[in-house]
């Protein structure tokens, strides 16, 4: 069975969108740039709300390096029951039901399946239970207002893996207890 995991850019207030200007992606740290590229070559899946899916189809096709490589080829879901046509190479559409669909993936044969941005299909999917790892990478910054990923939930979690990076991001890795 593959894995769910929900991979997040979130402030140390637990602020996950917007994104005020504290997220830059051509971040240079290295030791970062190695995790993200490790956890991508353990995923051949990725699951996109429909905003999202729309600001990454807008943008990263047109980019160039190892983040658009890694997004180009892998398998793209998006949950949408609004969006008619997905134009991004190796994207399908989700109409759901989302736990069905979310199931039916991790039945299927392949590598991790990763959710990242996404705030109101990751929202939805957090008291289904199917999410088996959350990868949170602490931005060292505070908000102070915006969409919070736990937010009317009691999760009760395991530590996995702490670590902390030279730019001053740090991932905490949970699964559910």
């Amino acid at each position: 069975m593959r894995r769910l995991v929900v991979t997040e850019n979130i402030t140390v207030d637990g602020i996950i969108s917007p994104m005020d200007d504290w997220f830059d992606p051509a971040d240079d740290d290295e030791e970062l740039a190695a995790v993200n590229a490790r956890n991508g070559a353990e995923a051949d899946a990725l699951v996109l709300g429909r905003v999202t899916y729309e600001e990454f189809a807008g943008y990263w096709p047109h980019q160039t390096g190892d983040i658009t490589d890694y997004l180009n080829r892998v398998q793209k879901y998006v949950v949408s029951a609004s969006l008619d046509k997905a134009e991004w190479e190796n994207t399908t559409i989700l109409r759901g039901p989302l736990a069905d669909d979310i199931s039916a993936l991790k039945a299927a044969d392949g590598k991790d399946i990763v959710v990242t941005g996404s705030t109101t299909l990751v929202r939805s999917l957090i008291p289904t239970g199917l999410v088996d790892l959350y990868r949170l990478f602490v931005y060292p910054v505070v908000q102070g207002h915006g969409i919070r990923l736990f937010d009317e939930v009691s999760l009760p979690l395991e530590r996995i893996e702490t670590k902390a990076f030279r730019s001053g991001v740090v991932l905490f890795e949970y699964a559910r207890a």
